[in-house]
């Protein structure tokens, strides 16, 4: 108040009354003077005052109502002017608060007067207001007819009179309570007892309440009872009131002055009894209303809901819950039905769009949503109302998709854009607006042709309301197409915002709380634990409270809040709509999840998954009718999608990619749109953010996400990260460029999504491990039976979330590699395993890499863990897998060699798991692996892993795929022995301290200690492992590898086997070199005989070794050939064992059966080492070097000297010193135990006879095949002898002689072999020895020496080699026998019948040569044979020989075969001129000396001359004759050799004669034959000349006449027989008719044929006579 009671103010006051009365007694001065002489009074006592009183106020207070009197009187003259002055002077009066109760009472009732006259109504509520508001006098009765006052004014005609009285009456109503508050205040401080009212005793008890709020509580009463049109209790003298005002005041009260009814019984009581009732009276219309349903139904007509009221009642509403819930609960309860109910289809458009905004007020109050559902759905037999208003929301927005909204039938206007989104319009334009030509699309919901925009209305979380602010309308106002549905929408995002946000906000307090109870209940504090626990127990019941009422609001509101967000998704064609969605779907999932409700969790995802995909797409995942179904579902890829709210398929998005589904048969393509890739962030951004609460969902996150990727084409790439890659098959995928800007991305949240599963808890973990395996399972499932691409997302993410999780990879490890090693990498199909593979040997190599704490080298059990899948993948049989597993074992020894330690005998065991039938490119990479580890890592693994080293090195040796990698491998072995060698030492310590460990367990346990080779040192055992292995490589099927491996084993045995204990010798011996030399032997005699025709490739073979027998045959000579070398060299370590003499014995045998085996060279280098054992060493040849002993060229350490400079000293070196010292010397080696040493070498001699015996017995039956030693053999045996003679001479005795000899005899018998000298038979005049002739001659002669010095009886034996010497010289005129088989050369006779075999094929040999060597070498024989055989004719030897030669002649020249097609004419005449040369050597060297010969002979080479000479064509011959017909010269050599033969007069026998005349009659009858056929064919042919052939036969014919003709003529006439006269002369009438011949040639021969038979011209009766003698 210091502002109006400061000095200055109260002056200016004074001064101000004074001013004011003067100038109203002005005014008055005429026609008031009663007015004017009260103001002048006043003007005098208002001086009086301010002169007698300090305090002027508080004076003027006490005497206002005289002050004011004159004021009063000016109203009362209802002159405008003067009551205005009045009225502004009253005004200053009461604003200087100068106006006592008394004072006021009578200003009001003047200005009720004022009123009722209707003056200066605007002055009149200022005048009120300024009363009211500037102090407190008024009350009671004048306070209610100040108030009754304004709202008389308020219904006046004048409406700025109304608006000012409405707005005054709003104002003095708040100051009423504001009072009462202020008196609230004032009284706090006193605490008085609260007197209980009883229920409703007397409803206007107020005797307990204070004066203004006694005030306060009347006027609200009143209230109350006019809008219920009920007479006032207080306010009285109102006229008129309207429901509409009345109801805003009683919202403005409640709204502003909640407190007051809070804190007063009185009030509350009121709310309860009268402002409750009333709401819900008033509400009834609207509740029974049914638009369009007609009247008539009911008896009463229904009253229509009016939009005014109604929709004041639902503001009063809103504010009754807002405050007064906690007073009001049940009938909130009844509030909140109701107004579900206006949501209603069939309620107005416009009472559903203010219903939905005041549904708005409550979404967007968390804590108000959370009383609701504490009070009503919590409890057992209330609403669920909580619940009930979701769902009203969700059907609400349903209905408006359903039912196209038709607006307030009264606006008629709304008919015309209410078709805008029916579904009367087409889809194609909804939602199109043209603005100035081009069209931009609205945003908008879509959903089965009804198009509905979506309106901005209010800033996210705020409730403003349009239509619940039309306070001034009258009429229903018209609403915008979607508003309600944008309210409704933007209800339903609120809600999820708050509720989660609460609910998060309050689990986080609880979770900090929970936190810091339990770190200060573990740290040790000085206050009791009583109340610690009581605390927390505390704590803990306030959690379960809590939580049990944010589950009931999950659970009250998610099935209706989803089913609206899923429709809302689908129709949606606005990107920020769609955000807002799904935003709201994936805060829902994420806060379920956090609370654990499962079911509505993964509804939520699920609800997302769906938008992702497109419509209808088949993933059975997602397909469950209600999504309450979906906890207890199977998942599988195949089935039939049922969506919760089926989708429109034609919703106007942009189509942004074209895709293949991921199903087994896919049909066509899908369409992804924008929104689904939409989704899909949202759904990566769900599982990035949220992957701890996601649990079991992983599924349907991660099946969804593999089908887009697949859709997309995202194929992935090394480390599992997917990028865009083309599909492989079918219509290939069709992106859009702005879906391909986007894919990077996508991939890139794909990766980011896995690599933050680093962060999830184990169990969480767990879970998307899970999920991903049975993805996998799925993609597997489908990629059965068909080569289809499958789909590899889940394979490539578990291997992500393996690598970024290294850190903990033990606890998914198992689960992992278990997975992918037993069921991908053993899929049919190939890309799948690939990745199977690609992924495991990814997560091994980078766990292997990883910095593991504490690193691996001190965590053994995590260093095999991980390398355990690695040996795991030997079992499968794939060869892709095994090569992805190879490769892997390859980089890890590359990268890690150096520290697998423990980890060694599963990687060798990884290389030695190759089997020989897995292809060749496996075996050489795991061979490339064995080779890295033998050359760079034997030094840093364990020495118990040599072994294995060893036994894999074997195991590739044996393998048949690539012999290249066998001969490696043995190579390998060399290099590991030489390993062993150089480290000798350090590998001896470390195996016997592992093998005192060992012997140590096995005694606790009481087994017994049990590897090879056992009773050997552990090194020794090392050696014996790999003298096995080569041992077995010794007896492998290829040639090659046995070669190489028996030379390895006895250089190593040569090389290092002085580094092996004596004892273990014994080993080597029987368990090693005996072992090997059977197993040769039985394979050696087993062999197969037949021919190998190459050596595989193109690598041709040596005759001698085109057979298995023949290579096994090498490869027995070399074993044999090292086992002695070694009995030599190493005799004095062998010797001093027990069982010498019987390895001796063995080894002889061994020697025997090679020497007697059937194969020439077995026996020959059986000898040798017979040789090589019997000298122990050869006879020096040098001075310095002894002799390398055969067949094997590998230098033998041993025998060079002293050994010196090794590793380990030798305890044995100066043994072996002075051993070689003695054998250097020529003179055999004394040897210790002489008995001993002539039993060996008796037993030698034993072998030596048996060997001899059995070689040199003569066959018993001959064949081809008869084996008969060859000569070098025999020379080599006998030339043993001499040596072993040496050692036994002491003891030989005439039996031994005679052993000798029989030896001998038989040796000089056997029959030079062909392949020793083909053909060539040494003469007996030369005096050439073969070697084994000279061989035996020396035995016999170092025998006859020993003999001559001998002792007596050794004197005896000289007769018997006497006839021995005999025996041979006789051998030299008559060879000896050997069997049945002579051994004397090969006779003519002989040799003529092996001719004729290939001359009688001749054209049908199998090579042409072959033939026309025989003729010529025929030719050769006969040449030189012939004149042989003619001179010994008569002693019958060669008598079997002619008829021999004859058929041979008869084949050859007439053979049966016929000559190919495609010989030239040039080969045909070469070989005619062959034939010929036959003939000519028949004339020449067999006709002519016919008389020593027998005559049978002679008269087959007629015939066949005959047979030659006919050169025609007659049809009698046979049809191989046909073909002669070709062989003009030979035919002319044949004829004239025999006109030669008919006519040579030289020599004539009876027997030449019958020869010509035989010849004769055959030449003249073929003669006549030709001529008459040429003349028929001369005849017939015209002008056509004859063939060439015919025309030269006839001529020859006709030379051969003439030829004849003279010849007869020089023969003496006895000779030749009278027919032949006849025959010849008979020519003549023929030869006549060929005059007419054309070719001049004919003409010619014909002249000369003609003349000759001028001689035949005689008279006829000589002729006759001539002819009968």
């Amino acid at each position: 108040m210091s502002g109006t009671s400061s000095p200055e103010a109260v002056k200016k006051l004074l001064e101000n009354m004074q001013s004011d009365l003067r100038a109203l007694s002005l005014e008055c001065k005429k026609k008031f003077p009663p007015v004017k002489e009260a103001a002048e009074s006043g003007i005098i006592k208002v001086k009086t005052i301010a002169a007698r009183n300090t305090e002027i106020l508080a004076a003027l207070k006490e005497n206002s109502s005289e002050v004011v009197q004159p004021f009063l009187m000016g109203c009362g003259t209802k002159e405008p002017k003067i009551t205005q002055l009045c009225l502004a002077a009253i005004q200053r009066l009461m604003s200087h608060e100068v106006v006592s109760e008394t004072a006021a009472g009578n200003i009001i009732n003047m200005l009720w007067q004022l009123m009722e006259n209707s003056l200066e109504e605007l002055k009149l509520l200022q005048t009120v207001l300024v009363l009211l508001t500037t102090n407190t006098v008024v009350h009671d009765e004048a306070l209610s007819k100040a108030i009754v006052l304004c709202f008389r004014l308020h219904f006046t005609k004048d409406n700025i009179t109304n608006n000012t009285a409405a707005a005054t009456v709003r104002q003095v109503v708040t100051v009423v309570f504001e009072r009462m508050v202020a008196e609230d205040e004032r009284h706090r401080d006193i605490i008085e007892q609260p007197i209980l009212v009883q229920g409703n005793s007397n409803r206007r008890s107020v005797s307990t309440l204070k004066p203004c709020a006694k005030d306060a509580y009347m006027l609200f009463q009143d209230l109350c009872q006019l809008v219920n049109a009920d007479a006032p209790y207080w306010l009285v003298g109102m006229t008129e009131m309207t429901r509409t005002f009345g109801l805003e005041l009683l919202e403005s009260v409640l709204n502003d002055f909640p407190q007051v009814f809070l804190q007063h019984q009185e009030f509350s009581f009121l709310l309860k009894e009268r402002v409750c009732p009333l709401v819900i009276k008033l509400f009834s219309p609207n509740i029974k209303f049914r638009q369009g349903s007609s009247t008539s139904s009911s008896p009463a007509p229904v009253e229509k809901p009016y939009f005014p009221i109604c929709m004041r009642l639902l503001r009063v509403v809103s504010v009754l819950i807002k405050q007064f819930y906690s007073l009001l609960v049940t009938e909130c309860e009844i509030f909140l039905s109701l107004l579900v109910k206006f949501l209603d289809a069939d309620k107005p458009q416009w009472l559903r769009a203010v219903a939905v905004e005041s549904i708005h007020r409550f979404c967007v109050q968390p804590q108000l949503l959370r009383s609701f559902c504490q009070s009503y759905d919590m409890k057992q037999h209330s609403t669920k109302v909580f619940r009930d208003i979701v769902n009203a929301l969700g059907s609400f927005i349903q209905s408006l998709f359903l039912v196209p909204p038709t607006g307030n039938p009264a606006t008629s206007n709304q008919a015309g854009n209410n078709n805008l989104g029916g579904s009367v319009s087409a889809p194609a334009n909804s939602g199109m607006v043209g603005i100035g030509g081009g069209v931009t699309l609205l945003p908008a919901f879509e959903y089965r042709g009804t198009w509905i925009p979506i309106l901005t209305i209010t800033v996210q979380g705020s409730a403003k309301a349009t239509y619940l602010e039309m306070l001034d309308k009258v009429e229903p106002p018209t609403i915008p197409e979607g508003y309600a549905m944008s309210v409704a929408f933007h209800c339903l995002l609120d809600l999820v915002r708050g509720i989660t946000s609460m609910i998060e906000g309050e689990l986080g307090e609880v979770e900090t709380e929970c936190q810091t109870t339990t770190e200060e209940a573990s740290s040790p504090t000085q206050s009791s634990e009583q109340q610690d626990l009581q605390s927390t127990s505390d704590q803990m019941d306030k959690e379960i409270v809590s939580r049990a009422v944010w589950e009931e609001m999950v659970n009250a509101c998610w099935c209706g809040l989803l089913a609206a967000l899923s429709l809302l998704l689908d129709a949606s064609t606005d990107e920020a709509a769609t955000e807002n969605i799904l935003k709201a779907e994936l805060t829902m999932a994420a806060l379920c999840g956090r609370l654990g409700l499962v079911t509505s969790r993964d509804a939520f995802i699920t609800a997302i998954c769906k938008g992702s995909l497109p419509p209808h797409y088949a993933l059975t995942v997602l397909n469950t009718t209600t999504a309450a179904t979906l906890s207890n579902k199977s998942y599988s890829v195949q089935g039939q999608s049922v969506m919760m709210i089926s989708p429109s398929s034609e919703s106007h998005q942009q189509v942004v990619a074209v895709g293949q589904p991921l199903a087994v048969q896919p049909q066509g393509t899908v369409m992804l749109t924008s929104k689904n890739i939409q989704c899909m962030r949202t759904l990566l951004n769900l599982a990035h953010c949220h992957g701890a609460v996601l649990g079991t969902s992983w599924q349907l996150v991660l099946a969804t996400l593999q089908h887009l990727v697949w859709i997309l084409g995202l194929k992935p790439s090394s480390g599992g990260a997917l990028k865009p890659g083309r599909a492989v098959e079918g219509p290939s995928t069709v992106l859009t460029t702005a879906v391909m800007t986007d894919l990077p991305v996508i991939s890139n949240i794909l990766s980011r999504l896995f690599e933050s599963s680093q962060y999830l808890d184990d169990v969480s973990l767990h879970h998307l491990i899970n999920a991903l395996c049975s993805l996998s399972l799925e993609a597997m499932d489908m990629a059965y039976g068909n080569n289809k691409e499958p789909s590899l997302f889940a394979v490539a993410k578990l291997l992500e979330t393996g690598l970024v999780n290294m850190h903990r990879i033990e606890i998914l490890w198992r689960p992992l590699t278990g997975h992918l090693l037993e069921k991908v990498c053993q899929h049919p199909n190939s890309r799948m395993r690939e990745w199977g593979a690609e992924a495991l040997t990814s997560l091994i190599k980078a766990g292997l890499t990883f910095n593991h704490d504490p690193p691996l080298s001190q965590n053994q059990r995590l260093q095999l863990l991980l390398l355990n899948p690695l040996k795991e993948m030997s079992n499968i049989n794939h060869p892709d897998i095994r090569l992805k597993q190879l490769e892997c074992v390859l980089q890890i020894l590359q990268s890690q060699g150096d520290s697998l330690g423990p980890g060694w005998p599963l990687v060798l065991g990884v290389m030695g798991a190759i089997r020989n039938d897995q292809g060749e490119s496996l075996i050489r990479t795991a061979f490339q692996c064995l080779q890295l580890v033998v050359t760079d890592f034997l030094p840093t693994m364990p020495c118990t892993c040599l072994q294995i080293v060893v036994d894999v090195a074997g195991s590739f040796g044996l393998h048949n795929q690539e012999l290249n990698i066998s001969l490696t491998s043995i190579g390998l072995l060399w290099n590991i022995s030489d390993y062993f060698f150089q480290r000798g030492e350090t590998i001896e310590k470390e195996l016997n301290k592992e093998e005192a460990a060992q012997q140590k367990q096995a005694e606790e346990k009481g087994v017994v200690l049990n590897r090879p080779f056992h009773p050997a040192p552990p090194f020794d055992c090392l050696w014996l492992c790999l003298y096995a292995k080569l041992g077995e490589l010794c007896v492998d099927p290829r040639p090659a590898v046995r070669k190489s491996a028996g030379q390895t084993l006895f250089s190593t045995i040569g090389a290092h086997g002085t580094l092996l204990q004596h004892s273990t010798w014994h080993t080597v011996i029987w368990k090693v070199l005996f072992h090997l030399l059977d197993r040769v032997r039985e394979s050696s005699t087993t062999a197969d005989k037949e021919k190998i025709e190459s050596g595989g490739g193109n690598i041709l073979i040596h005759h001698s070794r085109d057979t298995a027998e023949k290579q096994w045959a090498e490869t027995w000579v070399l074993t044999l050939a090292g086992v002695a070398r070694i009995f030599n060299t190493r005799r004095y370590l062998l010797q001093p064992l027990g069982d010498f003499s019987r390895a001796w014995d063995v080894l002889l045998d061994h020697i025997q059966s090679a020497a007697l085996s059937k194969n020439n060279e077995v026996s020959l280098a059986a000898l040798k080492s017979f040789q090589e054992i019997l000298q122990i060493v050869s006879p020096v040849r040098d001075s310095d070097k002894p002799e390398t002993p055969p067949v094997v060229n590998v230098p033998v350490p041993v025998l060079i000297g002293p050994i010196s400079g090794m590793s380990r000293p030798f305890v044995r070196t100066d043994s072996i010193g002075e051993r070689l010292g003695r054998y250097s010397s020529s003179e055999p080696p004394i040897v210790t135990d002489e008995l001993e040493d002539l039993n060996l070498w008796w037993a030698a001699w034993n072998t030596w006879y048996r060997i001899g015996s059995e070689s040199t017995k003569p066959p018993v039956t001959f064949d081809k095949l008869t084996f008969i030693p060859s000569q070098p053999f025999l020379t080599a045996l006998i030339q043993i002898f001499p040596a072993l003679y040496q050692h036994i001479k002491t003891g030989f005795n005439m039996d031994d002689l005679q052993k000798l000899g029989v030896i001998l005899h038989s040796a000089i018998s056997v029959p030079i072999s062909s392949d020793a000298s083909p053909f060539i038979l040494p003469s007996y005049t030369e005096a050439v020895l073969t070697s084994l002739q000279e061989a035996v001659l020396t035995a016999l002669d170092v025998l006859q020496k020993a003999i001559c010095v001998g002792p007596e009886n050794m004197q005896i034996m000289y007769p018997a080699i006497f006839d021995q010497l005999l025996a041979f010289v006789e051998f030299s005129c008559k060879p000896p026998q050997y069997g049945q088989l002579e051994t004397k050369h090969i006779a003519n006779a002989k040799y003529n019948q092996t001719l004729r075999v290939p001359l009688s094929l001749k054209y049908s040999c199998p090579s042409e040569s072959t033939w026309k060597l025989a003729v010529s070498s025929l030719l050769k024989v006969l040449s030189i044979g012939l004149p042989v055989a003619r001179q010994h004719a008569s002693s019958g030897k060669f008598d079997s020989m002619w008829p021999e030669l004859a058929n041979t002649f008869e084949d050859f020249l007439f053979t049966k075969s016929i000559p190919p097609d495609n010989l030239s004419i040039q080969e045909f005449q070469r070989n005619e001129n062959i034939d010929v040369e036959v003939v000519q050597l028949i004339s020449n060297e067999i006709l002519p000396y016919a008389n020593f010969i027998p005559k049978e002979f002679v008269g087959q080479i007629m015939t066949m001359l005959n047979k030659g000479s006919i050169h025609s064509q007659s049809s009698s011959f046979t049809e191989a004759e046909i073909d002669i017909r070709l062989r003009e010269e030979f035919s002319k050599m044949c004829f004239e050799t025999l006109l030669q033969f008919s006519f040579s007069n030289k020599v004539t026998t009876p027997q030449e004669g019958y020869i010509s005349r035989m010849a004769l009659s055959v030449l003249l009858k073929r003669s006549q034959d030709v001529l008459h056929r040429y003349i028929e064919d001369e005849r017939l042919s015209g002008k056509c000349p004859l063939p060439r052939q015919q025309v030269t036969e006839i001529i020859f014919v006709l030379k051969a006449v003439s030829t004849l003709i003279d010849s007869l003529k020089k023969t003496q006439p006895e000779n030749v027989d009278g027919n032949t006269w006849a025959q010849v002369i008979a020519l003549y009438p023929t030869l006549v008719e060929c005059i007419t011949c054309s070719s001049s040639e004919v003409c010619s021969a014909l002249k000369e044929a003609l003349v000759p038979f001028k001689d035949f011209m005689q008279p006829p009766a000589s002729r006759v006579q001539n002819g009968e003698s």
